[in-house]
Formats: C-alpha cells, structure tokens, sequence
C-alpha cells in the first residue's frame, strides 16, 4: 500500500524540483491553497489561487496527475484559470499544482492527495518555517476523531498519540521528513513536510525620505519573503535601544515628534536583523528631502529643500537654496531643489541644505552598484561558451588528426618509381 502512494509522490516530488525557482530567483507569483493541507478525502473541497505581485491577469493554475494509466499521465493543460475551487474532491484531482505565466515563469508547487480510503494524514503542505508550532492530524473520515493513532516520519514510528494529533511546538529542518499515520480504521496516505530557515526581511518607509517635519506621518514596514508575523520592529535614539517599541511588522507614525528621530530595523526572534534606516524628525522650518534608502547607480535623485510656514503650515521648495555635500558647497538653486541625473558612488555622502528661512539638519544617502545580471542570462551565457568551447575543441582535435593522418599517409606510402617497377612510367 505504502509503494502505491509513495511512487506518484516521488514522481510529483521530481516534477516540482524542475519548476521551483529557477535560475534562483524567487518566484513572482505564488499558489495559496485553503485549508492549507496535503491530504482530502474525497467529495471534501478546496481552493487554489495564484498570487501574483501586482496582478494575477496572465498567470494560470496548471497541474501534474499521476493516473493509473500511464498514458492519462501528464500535464493537463486544459486546467486553465487563476483561481479555482474543487468542490467535491476525486482521487483524480490528486498531483501537483503551480501557477505559470504566459511568458513561462513558474510559482511554487503544491503536491496534493485525494485519498478514496477512511483515513488521512492533515499536514500543512506548504513550507513551515523553523520555530512555528506545527500540528498533525490523523483523521477519520470528514469528522475530527479522537481515536489513538500512530505517527510515523520517513517510515518509522515517531510517537504514539491517544488525541489523534502530535504537537511540534518548535520546528527544525530535522522535522522536515515524510509523515503518515494509522488508527483503527486504517492508514493515510504519505506527505511530505518542507521546513525553511528564516527568511530574510528589508525595513521599508514610506515616504521615502530620512528627514521629516514635526506633525508629518511616516509608516515603516518589515517586508519578508514568506512571513512577517516573527519579525518586530525596533528603534534606536538619542537614549539606547527603545526596548518599549514594540508594534509589530508595520507601524504608522500619524504626528512625528523630534523625539520619533533615531535609526529603525526589523528583527526576528532569532535575532537575525534587516537593513537600518536612520530618520531626522526636525523641529526647525528647513529639511532637506533625500531618499532614506539606497539608490542605484545610474538611477536619477532629486533633492529637495523644503520650508514649512509655522503659521499655515503650507510646506514649499520654491525659495533658492544652497546644497552641500561633506560641508562644501556644490550647487545653488533657485527652484529650491537639486537633479542629479544618474547618481554614481562619488555622490555617495552626508548632504544639507539652506535657504532664506534656514538650515537642514543632514542626511547621508547611500549608493549601490547596479544589480547582478539575472542568473537566467548567465546561464545561457555560460550555455553558449560551453558550447562554443567544446565546438573548437572537437575542431581543433579533428584538424590535428587529419594533418598527423596525412603525414603517416605520405610516409608509408612513398611514390613509385621506376626502380621499384620497370617498364612502367610514371608520371612527374
């Protein structure tokens, strides 16, 4: 029974290696499935959605069976929609689902199983990360069961639960395995249980900008690949590390105060850390307007120096100003803001600015080289060197055979002449 089940997943289990994230970028789209679980027993029902970054238009659920009949076997590609809801689950509904796009780019996959038996195994079937609380259930047919079941991981017996359901409260790449599980009224299905590390996060702000008048909102933001929920923003100032500043992933500054000034970074529990973004709240007319995160070379920055009107608190640029880098002076604008068109890492410095109704405190902007060529390029790249190396290597062996054929040629075989054959003649 365990080699029925255990080959399509192995076969599912090679066709979800050859689409995940190729070329090693993260996909921009992925498939979400509710419940998140790996196993139904049929006639229950589910849904697939592919999230896509922006819009989901262009991008389609497309999906692997592994059917009795190996010539029903393949991809179905008349399964052609964004989202799709299964509403009363067959066996033949059992493979692995992904999104693809019209232009060929893939999302993650998701192996499903539609068991006809009593019993199945819920486990979640997308990625876990390292310390989440993950709970299995053994159960019985559509009803949650509290008979005593058996919980193996890659073929061996792992614990034995009286609730039907085995707890991991902190979860590890060593629980990542193939689990199923027995009771009385039979046996599920195998599946298969990812574990991830931690992903890594990047602080985000919006506007983007290091300085701010007091009374102006600001929202900060841990942007993470998989999940946010572990990740917890935190601050430094003038005073230490603000350990009271505990908002979670995201927060909003409605009316920044001079005392909201100080540098900003996301971190997990683990204590692994994102970027930091240092942010002026000014309690003064003038700030200097300069991107608080890094730019690219090549990319166009304007700065821009703004005054506010303490009375109407109409905030403008339209004065002339005087912009320093590194404490000289390097332009003077009457528009009151400054364009560098395609910023390089000599621009790269602690920048302020002045006008007729004050000075700016300053600002550092950070630029970064431009981003590496997409691994997809390079491979192809590569593609092509190899092959044009291992062309003119087969070439240059081939003329090298034929020039030392040609000599041996003229060495064993020497003219004739009339000495070695009298009475004929040959010609000159």
């Amino acid at each position: 029974m365990e080699r029925t089940y255990l080959l399509p997943l192995l076969l599912t289990t090679l066709v979800y290696s050859s689409l995940g994230h190729r070329g090693g970028r993260s996909p921009s789209a992925s498939l979400s499935i509710s419940p998140d679980r790996s196993q139904f027993l049929e006639y229950m029902s589910f849904s697939l959605s592919c999230e896509a970054q922006g819009s989901s238009t262009g991008w389609r659920l497309k999906r692997y069976t592994a059917t009795v009949k190996q010539s029903e076997s393949g991809v179905d590609w008349g399964f052609n929609q964004s989202n799709y809801v299964i509403k009363t689950a067959k066996t033949s509904d059992s493979g692995v689902y992904w999104c693809e796009s019209g232009s060929g780019e893939h999302s993650n996959a998701v192996n499903i199983t539609v068991h006809g038996g009593a019993v199945i195994l819920e486990s979640p079937t997308l990625p876990v990360t390292e310390d989440d609380s993950v709970t299995l259930r053994c159960k019985y047919q559509a009803t949650p069961s509290e008979l005593t079941a058996d919980f193996y991981k890659d073929g061996s017996l792992i614990r034995t639960e009286t609730t039907g359901q085995m707890t991991i409260p902190a979860v590890s790449k060593s629980d990542e395995g193939l689990y199923k599980c027995n009771n009385s009224e039979g046996e599920s299905p195998v599946s298969w249980m990812t574990v991830t590390g931690w992903s890594s996060a990047s602080l985000s702000i919006s506007p983007d900008r290091s300085q701010f008048l007091e009374y102006k909102s600001v929202s900060l933001s841990c942007e993470v690949q998989v999940s946010s929920a572990r990740w917890r923003l935190k601050r430094y100032t003038v005073t230490g590390v603000d350990w009271g500043f505990n908002h979670g992933s995201k927060y909003v500054i409605k009316t920044a105060k001079t005392s909201d000034s100080g540098v900003y970074w996301c971190e997990a529990r683990s204590g692994q850390c994102s970027n930091a973004v240092n942010i002026t709240v000014h309690g003064g007319a003038v700030i200097l307007e300069s991107p608080a995160l890094p730019v690219t070379e090549g990319d166009s920055v304007t700065l821009r120096c703004r005054h506010e009107d303490k009375k109407t608190k109409d905030t403008s640029s339209n004065f002339t100003a005087d912009f320093y880098k590194d404490g000289s002076l390097i332009r003077t604008e009457t528009t009151g803001q400054m364009t560098i068109p395609a910023v390089s890492k000599s621009d790269e410095g602690l920048y302020k600015c002045n006008n007729s109704e004050g000075e700016s405190p300053e600002s550092w902007m950070t630029v970064t080289g431009p981003g590496p060529v997409r691994s997809k390029s390079l491979s192809r790249l590569l593609c092509s060197l190899l092959v044009v190396s291992l062309y003119l290597l087969v070439t240059i062996v081939l003329l090298v055979k034929c020039r030392r054929r040609r000599a041996q040629g003229e060495i064993r075989v020497p003219r004739k002449t009339r000495e070695d054959q009298p009475g004929q003649h040959v010609e000159e």
